[in-house]
């Protein structure tokens, strides 16, 4: 299933672009599921998947009923620990969505389309209608964020011990945790699991769309940083309402003409990898298909490749240091390209076999490659938009040959 991921500035337009990109996809003879959690007008506004053209569906997130579902089975499953402490139970009706539950709505119904209830349907495209670009990214790392959370607070090594548990518990002095505890977390990985393989797949693509403007073009160009730390990649910048260039209006002329000078720039940084496409204003906004059609937003191309693979690499540097003895080489450099980055936003943490990035507002915890374990960290440069961390191979733990 080909994925198509629309994210941008606040304001740009992104759900009118979504739709836009889901009826072109459904016009080229796909079958299309559209998810979003705002309303489009025309669509059908329910959670289940409802005809809009004979190739097109669309299903609107409903995260006020997917928390309440979750905090009552949640509580249905602790009934015995509640029970003991004398807790009362919560009505669906009184419970309140807290923050955070949308995304965790939107993760939900990313995996009822990757390998849930909706994985059956025979969808050829699915276009998601993403939160602005910055919290679209920090959700798309989510996934991977949270499956290490939970290995760290609930190895599946310690669920395994299961005959031990009333003599830990005695020795510990507190209770250890419920079989309920570790079924819910393996169920939760598995279905993080899903949406994560949804988002690293080789058919996913994010598509980006912004007004041009200054503010628009400062996000976009910290996004590149984002995209290239995570390994994702844009499909195609749609620039949204573009004005005409030739007015006898000055006030209008002046707003054409810096949009014109935006469009350069995009056209400079982003056109060698991601097409720019510009989408017209049209006076007002779109509110029919005929309205969407207008844009002309091309269909995702099928065959486009979407993550990058293996944005890391690894290089064997020759510098002022010694051949490295028995084999080994001198010293190793692990590359990350991170155009835009700069080093005052740049921080790295080596613990363990973990890597902790930290680039400017994105945060990723990488494991080590596998050559590089046997090896100290022996410093680090970015250059040219690429980071190199240094490995100075360990004596003491690389293999001696014969």
């Amino acid at each position: 299933m080909r994925t198509v991921l629309v994210t941008g500035p606040g304001g740009a337009g992104r759900t009118t672009l979504a739709a836009a990109t889901a009826l072109a996809a459904a016009a080229s003879g796909r079958r299309t599921l559209l998810v979003s959690a705002e309303p489009i007008p025309g669509f059908p506004s329910g959670p289940e998947p409802t005809a809009v053209t004979d190739r097109l569906d669309h299903a609107r997130i409903d995260s006020g009923a997917h928390f309440r579902a979750e905090l009552t089975e949640l509580q249905q499953r602790a009934s015995s620990v509640l029970d003991l402490v004398g807790a009362g139970r919560l009505d669906g009706e009184e419970l309140t969505e807290l923050p955070g539950a949308p995304q965790l709505a939107l993760l939900h119904t990313l995996h009822r389309a990757a390998a849930g209830d909706w994985s059956t349907a025979g969808y050829d495209t699915l276009v998601v209608d993403l939160p602005p670009l910055g919290q679209a990214l920090a959700l798309l790392a989510l996934p991977e964020q949270l499956r290490r959370y939970l290995r760290r607070l609930l190895p599946a090594e310690r669920q395994a011990a299961r005959a031990l548990r009333p003599v830990l518990a005695q020795l510990a002095g507190v209770p250890m945790p419920a079989q309920w505890l570790y079924e819910a977390a393996a169920r939760k990985d598995e279905e993080l699991a899903a949406v994560q393989a949804l988002v690293e797949d080789g058919s996913t693509t994010l598509r980006l769309a912004a007004e041009p403007g200054p503010a628009a073009e400062d996000a976009l160009r910290t996004a590149r940083t984002g995209l290239a730390l995570y390994g994702l990649r844009a499909d195609l910048l749609v620039a949204n309402r573009v004005l005409p260039r030739h007015s006898s209006d000055p006030w209008f002329a002046d707003l054409a003409a810096q949009q014109e000078k935006c469009l350069g720039h995009w056209h400079e940084e982003w056109a060698p990898h991601v097409p720019v496409h510009e989408a017209a204003h049209l006076g007002r906004a779109p509110r029919t298909a005929d309205d969407l059609a207008a844009l002309a937003v091309p269909a995702p191309d099928e065959r486009e490749p979407g993550r990058v693979e293996a944005p890391w690499w690894i290089e064997e540097e020759s510098g002022e240091e010694e051949p490295g003895e028995e084999g080994r080489p001198s010293v190793l450099a692990w590359c990350l390209p991170l155009p835009g980055a700069t080093k005052e936003d740049l921080r790295l943490v080596r613990r363990g076999e973990e890597l902790l990035l930290t680039v400017g507002p994105f945060h990723r915890i990488v494991r080590v490659a596998s050559a590089l374990r046997r090896c100290t960290v022996s410093g680090a440069a970015l250059t040219d938009g690429v980071l190199r961390v240094r490995f100075t191979p360990d004596p003491a733990l690389w293999p001696r040959t014969s």
